[in-house]
């Protein structure tokens, strides 16, 4: 059966006001369009809704009645169906879908889900973790409305909301003899082996720091686990290096790290806030973005200086 909502509704319009003329003028269409869809729906089922009465107008027969009465119920779904699409885009209700980078995820999302959670307890958040090149995918296909990650390689489709920058850190065991310094250069760790935490754009910035430095670095394992890196490194299988560090210096393995300042004109990594130019944020996503902002805002929930690794001054990680 191919029956429109247009067709149901001039139906039973016709139904209540008795005639044609009159549902066609409550309706605000031509007279001949409420006919027309008359007689589809007649044709559709194959038996006549109304008894034609001249100059009397028009009554139900027993089946037109029956459909007249099912058809109201249709509408009035349609009407619900309808209400509810639309809250889905106007209110601070529903679900979104928001990216994270990898090593992002746990160190902000933790807190920032559970804040918002709890001042927004309407809106469920649908977390999708990722490297750089994934989370960019994801926002330029629709499959993810924000995103959480850094400014590498983000196209012209992408509009991105600084939300802070994150300096490089020197991840060392924690019975190294850079252990207990106040900071460090990549110089005092040319000779030894570097853990490469290998993702598309991230091992570029690495490499990147390296490049500034004019060192070659030696490669001793590369990976896309960010806590395996961790774990070798207090194992004293070499170094690393990190901007989003834990709070913690235990790795999973129960190994220790220390996490050290880098020395010298490093650029730091930039974490930022991703949407799709084109399209406007729903409300409910737009309401997620706000307290996203305000929470690496002075006095939020990763206020600048407040969101240093353990053992670091905060002041002198204080982020840009």
């Amino acid at each position: 059966m191919n029956l429109s909502l247009r067709a149901l509704r001039y139906v039973v319009a016709t139904a209540e006001c008795g005639n044609v003329t009159e549902a066609a003028r409550r309706l605000n269409v031509s007279q001949p369009s409420v006919s027309a869809a008359i007689a589809a729906s007649e044709a559709e089922i194959g038996t006549h809704l109304f008894v034609r009465h001249h100059a009397r107008g028009m009554t139900l027969t027993v089946a037109g009645q029956r459909y007249v009465n099912e058809a109201r119920h249709l509408l009035a779904h349609a009407r619900d169906f309808a209400q509810s699409a639309k809250a889905l885009g106007e209110s601070v209700q529903g679900e979104i879908a928001l990216g994270c980078f990898l090593t992002l995820a746990p160190r902000f999302m933790p807190g920032l889900l559970a804040a918002f959670a709890q001042a927004q307890p309407g809106i469920t958040v649908r977390l999708e973790e990722g490297d750089q090149q994934e989370i960019i995918e994801g926002v330029l296909n629709g499959r993810i409305e924000l995103a959480v990650s850094y400014g590498y390689a983000v196209p012209e489709e992408v509009v991105g909301e600084r939300l802070a920058d994150l300096p490089p850190l020197l991840v060392v065991s924690a019975d190294h003899p850079l252990a207990q310094r106040a900071s460090a250069s990549l110089a005092e760790v040319a000779d030894e082996p570097f853990l490469l935490y290998d993702l598309p754009h991230s091992r570029d910035y690495f490499f990147s720091l390296f490049a500034a430095c004019g060192i070659e670095p030696r490669i001793a394992f590369r990976s896309r686990s960010y806590e395996l890196i961790r774990g070798l490194v207090g194992q004293k299988r070499g170094y690393t290096i990190h901007n989003a560090a834990p709070r913690t210096t235990m790795a999973y393995d129960g190994s220790q790290v220390a996490v050290i300042p880098l020395t010298g004109a490093l650029p730091p990594t930039r974490v930022m806030r991703l949407s799709l130019r084109r399209q406007a944020l729903r409300p409910a996503v737009e309401v997620f973005a706000s307290f996203l902002s305000e929470a690496f805002a002075e006095g939020g929930l990763f206020a600048p200086g407040s969101i240093a690794p353990a053992g670091i001054d905060p002041v002198q990680h204080r982020l840009a």
